[in-house]
C-alpha cells in the first residue's frame, strides 16, 4: 500500500535513522509533505533533502518534543507519525529527569496531540535494550517477539525506552478527535550499524588513540545481530505501509516488531573490527582484565558515584549493565516483521559493511588530525 498523498511527520528527522528515514521516504513514496520535527534542524540537510523532493512539499519544525504548540502545529493535518526522537545514553552521562522527560513525557504528549489531531497511524522507535538482557546475563539466541525471558531493567535509559514503548502499545485503538481509531506500531531494531553512527565513530577514535588497535571490551563468544541503518529505514516505511493497509492494519495495530537483518552473529568488538579492519585497524586479543574483575571494579565505581553525588559529578565508559550488555549472547529474528509487515532486508552483509567502511574511510584523516592536536 502506497503512502502517496500522506502528509507525515518525523521526529528526529536530523538523527542518524531519521535522516536515512526521510531520504527512502523522499525516493520511494509520492507524500504531499514530510515535515521535519527535530530541536536542532540542519540547513545543510534541508538544502540537500530539497535538492531531491519533487513533488513532496518539505516543511521544517524545529523546537523540543516537549513543546505542546509546537507538536500541535507539526501535527495538525497529518496522518502518519514517526517518532525515531530520543536520548540515547548508555554510559549514565545523561540526568535520569532529562531521560524522563524527553524519551518517556516527550513521547506521552506527541500521542495525546495525535490523537486530538486525529493522525490516523504512529510507528514509535525502540531499542533491543527494552528487552535486555538481564544482569544475570541470560541469553537469547534467535529469539522472537513470543520468546520469554525475566529482564530487570537497571539503565535509565532502558527504562525510558521501555516507558516510552508501552504508552505507545497502550495508545492502540483510542478514539480519535474525528471518530477514526489510531493505530500504533513499535519496532525494536537491533544495534544499528551504518554512515553517520557516532558509536562507531566513538570506537575508531579510541583505537587512534591506542595505536591503530581497538579495545575488546566483550568476548568473541558474546554474539549479537546488529543491524544496518538503511534495512531500519526500510522496516519504519513497510510498518507505515502495513498500516494503512486495513487487513494489516488489523494485525500490525499494537504490536511491536524485532527488526534485524542478515549481518551475521558476532560480537559488538569483533564486529568493530570488521568495519574497520580495512583501514588498518587490529583488535586486542581478550580484555585488558577478565570480565569478573571489570564487573566488580564497575560495582564499586558506581558505589562512589551515588556517594559522591551530592558534591562531585562524574561518568566512565563502562557500567555493569553496560558490561553484562556487551559480553551477553543476545540476538533475534525479523521473521514476524517479515510475516506481518512486509519486510525483507534490501542490504546485504557485503553491502552494508562496504557502506560503513568507506564512510569511516572518509572521515579518517579528519579524526587523526584532531585527535593529534588535542
Amino acid at each position: 500500500m502506497s503512502l502517496a498523498g500522506d502528509v507525515c511527520v518525523l521526529s528526529g528527522a536530523c538523527g542518524f535513522l531519521g535522516e536515512k528515514l526521510v531520504r527512502l521516504l523522499l525516493e520511494e513514496e509520492k507524500l504531499a509533505e514530510i515535515r521535519l520535527l527535530d530541536k536542532n534542524i540542519r540547513p545543510e540537510l534541508v538544502q540537500s533533502l530539497e535538492d531531491r523532493c519533487g513533488d513532496t512539499k518539505l516543511s521544517v519544525f524545529e523546537g523540543d518534543i516537549r513543546d505542546n504548540e509546537l507538536l500541535r502545529r507539526a501535527c495538525r493535518g497529518a496522518t502518519l507519525v514517526f517518532h525515531t526522537a530520543s536520548l540515547i545514553d548508555v554510559i549514565g552521562a545523561i540526568d535520569y529527569r532529562e531521560l524522563y522527560e524527553v524519551n518517556v513525557k516527550g513521547t506521552q504528549l506527541l500521542l495525546e496531540t495525535c490523537i486530538q489531531e486525529s493522525v490516523a497511524s504512529f510507528i514509535y522507535t525502540s531499542s533491543i535494550e527494552v528487552a535486555g538482557p538481564n544482569p544475570r546475563g541470560e541469553p537469547i539466541i534467535n529469539g522472537n517477539e513470543d520468546t520469554v525471558y525475566t529482564s530487570s531493567l537497571k539503565f535509565p535509559y532502558s527504562q525510558t525506552k521501555k516507558e516510552a514503548e508501552q504508552l505507545c502499545l497502550n495508545a492502540q485503538a483510542e478514539l480519535l478527535s474525528n471518530g477514526g481509531r489510531f493505530a500504533t506500531c513499535v519496532l525494536r531494531p537491533m544495534y544499528i550499524y551504518g554512515e553517520g553512527c557516532r558509536f562507531t565513530l566513538g570506537h575508531m577514535r579510541d583505537g587512534i588513540r591506542n595505536g591503530d588497535v581497538l579495545l575488546r571490551t566483550s568476548s568473541r563468544e558474546a554474539k549479537v545481530n546488529p543491524v544496518y541503518v538503511g534495512n531500519v529505514a526500510l522496516a519504519h516505511l513497510q510498518a507505515a505501509r502495513a498500516l494503512k493497509e486495513p487487513q494489516k492494519r488489523a494485525v500490525v495495530g499494537g504490536n511491536f516488531y524485532y527488526i534485524s537483518d542478515n549481518t551475521p552473529p558476532i560480537s559488538y568488538s569483533d564486529f568493530n573490527h570488521a568495519v574497520l579492519s580495512p583501514l588498518g585497524f587490529g583488535i586486542q586479543e581478550r580484555p585488558v582484565l577478565p570480565f569478573t574483575v571489570l564487573y566488580l571494579i564497575a560495582f564499586l565505581v558506581e558505589m562512589l558515584q551515588a556517594v559522591l553525588r551530592p558534591f562531585l559529578r562524574f561518568t566512565l565508559p563502562l557500567n555493569r549493565q553496560l558490561l553484562v550488555m556487551l559480553n551477553t549472547p543476545f540476538s533475534f529474528s525479523y521473521q514476524k516483521a517479515h510475516r506481518d509487515l512486509g519486510y525483507t532486508p534490501r542490504y546485504e552483509w557485503a553491502e552494508a559493511r562496504k557502506r560503513t567502511t568507506d564512510w569511516l574511510a572518509s572521515v579518517l584523516a579528519r579524526e587523526r588530525e584532531q585527535i593529534s592536536l588535542k
